[in-house]
């Protein structure tokens, strides 16, 4: 008897290993940088991520690959959300990770009571850096659905996802957001929002940010209070906090289906002044 759990237990280690082996070959990560031409050739490095399969069938015209645009937090690398990213591309979505700050770019200045604690110039920046790389991607993988995006971001990223979102509705499809702090949620129902909040004591929300429960469910809104704490949710983070959030991540898309027909009518992106004003009263945070 003992014998026999113990083959079993070793029989579900191989499966187990050899899942997460065939995960990691199955999917295909690539760095490329960019130069905006209209930004004194300003470098924007991307890993995109893909499904080795997916990537082959949208080649071939058999399919059109679902897009998620992963947003890092601040002072954080692009590539510390290979757990997010693949959690996407598993999914069958390529999955562009872009890098939006840079080593010669000016400090933040950060000032309580200006909108969104005076980050408005780097979310623009990020804004501009998100289309060029939506633009040059065309380039790269013409077989994507552009029109119809999944914005996802850890903290100032998260931000920079909503704030987008707000700029460019009819091109959203879903929003992801881990603890943004700034930049409140859309409660128009337009597109549905996951966001997970952290119980961290220096990480502090915004008031206004997340709307009152029942708000929330009219819009199509789901806030998942972790007990995690902020800086977990990245590749640095433990295991557990990983784990859980790609296992709520996965119910969440459920309903997407990378093989579903792309509608291609939406309008084409234009610049956008800045949303309707909020200004944070609390202190100033990452």
């Amino acid at each position: 008897m003992k014998r026999g759990i113990t083959i079993l237990l070793s029989l579900c280690v191989l499966v187990t290993v050899g899942y997460f082996t065939a995960s990691k070959w199955a999917i295909r990560h690539e760095t490329i940088t960019f130069l905006d031409p209209t930004r004194d050739n300003r470098p924007v490095a991307v890993d995109v991520a893909v499904r080795r399969d997916k990537e082959l069938q949208a080649n071939a015209g058999m399919l059109t690959l679902p897009v998620a645009i992963l947003n890092h937090g601040n002072t954080v690398k692009f590539t510390e959300y290979s757990f997010l990213a693949n959690a996407f591309a598993a999914r069958g979505y390529l999955v562009v990770s872009i890098q939006h700050d840079l080593p010669t770019d000016p400090p933040m200045v950060t000032k309580v009571g200006e909108l969104y604690v005076g980050r408005l110039p780097q979310y623009q920046r990020d804004i501009a850096n998100i289309k060029f790389a939506i633009e040059e991607m065309q380039k790269v993988q013409a077989n994507a659905d552009y029109d119809h995006l999944t914005m996802v971001g850890h903290s100032m990223g998260a931000d920079v996802s909503l704030y987008f979102a707000k700029l460019y509705p009819d091109h959203i499809k879903k929003v992801v957001t881990l603890d943004n702090l700034r930049v409140p949620f859309m409660t128009d129902g337009r597109f549905k929002i996951l966001s997970f909040r952290s119980k961290d004591p220096v990480f502090k929300t915004d008031p206004g940010v997340i709307p009152a429960d029942d708000v929330c469910e009219k819009a199509g809104i789901t806030v998942v209070r972790t007990g995690f704490q902020h800086n977990d949710m990245r590749d640095t983070g433990p295991d557990e906090a990983k784990a859980s959030i790609q296992g709520m991540l996965d119910k969440f898309l459920d309903d997407d289906s990378p093989l579903k027909p792309v509608e291609t009518t939406t309008p084409v992106m234009t610049d956008a002044g800045p949303v309707a004003p909020y200004a944070p009263v609390g202190p100033v945070q990452n």
